[in-house]
Parts: structure tokens; C-alpha cells; sequence
């Protein structure tokens, strides 16, 4: 089993999922503003399956979507990282970087700040060639952190294959960073 890695930045710890977490996750997965572009809310089974989910991949590979946590107040405010996304995609096979982060804590740059941590990590630690990241065409705050990070938006769109046929949000668009990119 590989050792589970951990991040910090100047306010964020990025860590492995803790019991503790579960209730706030749950809370954040059922918030129709945090869930928007992400097929809407779901219910606490749902994000609790989800939350498992991540923390086993994290257990496997020693790293993944971490837990982020503010260093000052060891308070839970979503998830940042990295994760091997569906082999379906038409970008197959690629490492993404996401992310997740309560409404409370928008707007504050934890979400950049955890990124380019995770960005740094998968570049120097993982020794990646390129980082993607995707979102449905209407998630326009998700599109603005990946161009601030210098990520470059590739000219066509797909298809979700998870998404329903002709549900809005199933057009996504792609965004790429390559090592040399990121080093600028």
C-alpha cells in the first residue's frame, strides 16, 4: 500500500478523509448552490458513498481528491485534487484536477490555492506530462479558476457520456495544462 501523501499550502492542509468529514460533505452535497453543474443535490447515502469512494482511491494511490481542510481551525471545507476520470471520455486516459468547496468558502482562493499545490504535486511528485480539467459549458466560476491557472481551453466541446442525452449540462468543454506551461 502506498504511503497516503499530504499537501500543505500557507491556509490549507490537503489530507485523507476523516469520519468527521462526512456531515459537512453531506451538507455541501445536498447545497443546490455547490451542486448546480453537477446534476443537482443529492441525498446524505449518496455523498456518504461518494466520500468513500474518493478516500478508498486515496488509500490505493496515495493520493487523489483530498480533503481540504483551513490549517488555522482544522475545519473541513470540501475537496481538491487529482483522480483518473472514466476511461469513456474522448480524452481517455488522462489525471484531472477538480475540485469542490462549501459555498461559505467561495470566492476566498482556496480553491486556486489547493490547485496549484495539487498541480505542483502531479508535475514534480507524479512526474505528469498534462493535467486536464472539464466542466459543464454553463460553469463559468470552474472555467475562470482553470484560466487562472493557466490552463488552456481546447476549441471543441463534448459530450458527457454520464450526462442524459439533451440534459443542459451534459456539453462540457476541456481545459489542459502541460508540465512545460505550468513551469511559467
Amino acid at each position: 500500500m502506498p504511503k497516503i501523501i499530504e499537501l500543505t499550502t500557507k491556509r490549507l492542509r490537503l489530507r485523507q478523509w476523516q469520519a468527521s468529514d462526512t456531515e459537512t460533505f453531506a451538507q455541501m452535497s445536498s447545497d443546490p448552490r455547490v451542486m448546480e453543474y453537477l446534476l443537482g443535490p443529492v441525498d446524505a447515502a449518496a455523498s456518504l458513498a461518494l466520500q468513500e469512494r474518493i478516500a478508498d482511491l486515496i488509500t490505493e494511490r496515495g493520493w487523489g481528491f483530498w480533503a481540504l481542510e483551513l490549517k488555522e481551525t482544522q475545519q473541513f471545507i470540501g475537496f481538491t485534487g487529482l483522480h483518473i476520470p472514466i476511461p469513456g471520455l474522448p480524452f481517455s486516459p488522462c489525471v484531472e484536477i477538480g475540485w469542490r468547496l462549501a459555498f461559505d468558502y467561495w470566492g476566498q482562493g482556496y480553491a486556486g490555492e489547493a490547485a496549484r499545490a495539487a498541480l505542483d504535486f502531479g508535475f514534480n511528485a507524479l512526474q505528469l506530462d498534462e493535467i486536464v480539467s472539464f466542466t459543464a459549458l454553463p460553469n463559468l466560476r470552474s472555467q475562470s479558476l482553470m484560466q487562472k491557472l493557466g490552463m488552456q481551453r481546447d476549441p471543441q466541446t463534448f459530450m458527457h457520456p454520464q450526462v442524459a442525452e439533451g440534459h443542459p449540462l451534459q456539453e462540457h468543454c476541456l481545459y489542459r495544462l502541460s508540465k512545460p506551461q505550468n513551469a511559467k
